[in-house]
């Protein structure tokens, strides 16, 4: 089932070195996942990747977390090297891939974590299957209302009165669909770049070698309009969002939950982190990362796992 395909090595924060391994599980839908693992003896900490990324992307936190630590960081479907045979359309359809996943490699009681599009398939999961997880970890993650996509102007700006209904709507959007959609079929990394220096890695960037990989790795997508799609038509919450009324589905997760919030962020607004809080409630905790914007794994990698190693050491009475 399990098919070893390459060997990472990583350090971490008490100076040793673990393995990281990158491997392969089929899923029941017909789909394979491919996902890196490092092993370890203390809480298993399960990553998911933001849009326009993969697990690839979290190298930096998986090389340099508390070496007592279990990780497993997967490639969403039609992300990294896992397959696309089925088209997604919803972040709830890659929220039922995340239960399959977890059922095949048999796992439980693990904290969650979910960067960006990340957060909101994070936060599906955990409404919709309760006894998976025990805590969960938002980190700049879109609201409990979605991400909305408005029409833009002549100008490029977008028309806050003009909101986007229909796929077909974000695949006929020059702003953002299509620019993007052209750069990763003509595999013009420097269109890439020219984004994430601006709206991701605007104060820091990662190293030159290691970018490189991320703007490779990048190129990988294959499912950039529907995850537009996906996102603009989320929303857990019980508010209409603009677009369309709340599951209510927020109102299931019972578990502890770090908002992690990047103080420069331009990606997710503070409104937006404000949402999510007031939609989860009293297990919801507001953290602020000084200095951040949307890569805190780049902008400031020591304030991100202290703030997230010391929430998965918490025990849970302490919550109460």
């Amino acid at each position: 089932m399990l098919g070893v395909q390459r060997l990472f090595n990583g350090g971490n924060l008490k100076g040793g070195s673990k393995v990281i391994v990158q491997k392969q599980v089929k899923l029941p839908n017909g789909e394979t996942y491919g996902y890196r693992e490092r092993e370890g003896a203390g809480e298993t900490l399960i990553l998911i990747h933001g849009n326009m990324t993969s697990s690839k992307h979290w190298d930096l936190l998986m090389e340099n977390i508390d070496s007592s630590l279990h990780l497993i960081a997967m490639d969403m479907r039609g992300f990294g090297e896992t397959t696309y045979n089925e088209k997604i359309y919803s972040i709830k359809d890659l929220a039922n891939d995340i239960k399959l996943f977890v059922k095949e490699l048999e796992l439980s009681g693990f904290t969650m974590a979910g960067w960006s599009t990340g957060g909101a398939v994070a936060m599906q999961f955990v409404s919709e299957n309760p006894g998976y997880a025990k805590k969960l970890i938002l980190l700049a993650s879109a609201s409990t209302r979605g991400y909305p996509m408005f029409e833009t102007d002549e100008s490029g700006q977008p028309d806050l009165a003009k909101r986007l209904s229909s796929y077909e709507q974000v695949l006929q959007d020059k702003t953002r669909t299509i620019t993007i959609s052209h750069a990763y079929e003509s595999r013009n990394k420097e269109v890439l770049r020219m984004i994430w220096d601006y709206a991701i890695y605007h104060d820091n960037k990662p190293e030159a070698a290691r970018y490189e990989a991320y703007l490779d790795d990048m190129l990988t997508q294959r499912n950039y309009p529907e995850i537009l799609h996906a996102l603009n038509t989320f929303n857990i919450s019980t508010h209409h969002n603009g677009l369309k009324e709340g599951t209510g589905e927020a109102g299931n997760i019972n578990i502890p939950v770090l908002v992690l919030a990047g103080e420069k962020d331009l990606v997710i607004s503070e409104q937006m982190a404000k949402e999510i809080v007031e939609d989860l409630g009293e297990v919801a905790t507001l953290v602020t990362l000084k200095g951040c914007g949307h890569s805190a794994q780049v902008d400031d990698l020591q304030q991100l796992l202290q703030t997230i190693t010391s929430f998965v050491a918490k025990q849970e009475e302490q919550y109460k």
